[in-house]
């Protein structure tokens, strides 16, 4: 199983979540990328559509399924990583890096309280 950074905070959706300031970037955990298989497509929000937490935020297609990918954080979209637009199975080879998802502006800091620290995402797992 790989490692799931520590500096991130994690939901229980498996969307991990890295905090500059008050922007996140948001992709999708090494335990997601692998229940879902090799992802061929991603339906992105919208840039500039403003999100609620724990609202859908798009989707994202495997050769096995298609997944919802929930907002973690309430904010407004500021970018998507479009470089998965000509290469989704990024997502796969590197889910903590260049296969991040969207960035979130504006985000509420408070909310980080419902999100877990590495620590806690591992043992949620383990009840899976």
């Amino acid at each position: 199983m790989a490692e799931n950074p520590p500096e991130l905070k994690y939901s229980k959706e498996h969307e991990w979540v890295k905090i500059s300031g008050t922007t996140a970037r948001v992709g999708i955990t090494h335990h997601a990328q692998d229940a879902l298989g090799d992802v061929v497509y991603i339906d992105f929000p919208k840039e500039g559509e403003t999100i609620a937490q724990h609202s859908v935020a798009g989707t994202i297609e495997s050769v096995k399924a298609v997944s919802e990918i929930y907002q973690p954080l309430s904010g407004k979209i500021s970018a998507i990583n479009k470089e998965l637009n000509k290469s989704p199975a990024t997502v796969n080879q590197d889910p903590y890096n260049a296969g991040w998802l969207f960035e979130i502006s504006g985000i509420n800091l408070a909310e980080l309280d419902s999100l877990l620290d590495a620590k806690g995402y591992e043992d949620f797992l383990k009840t899976l």
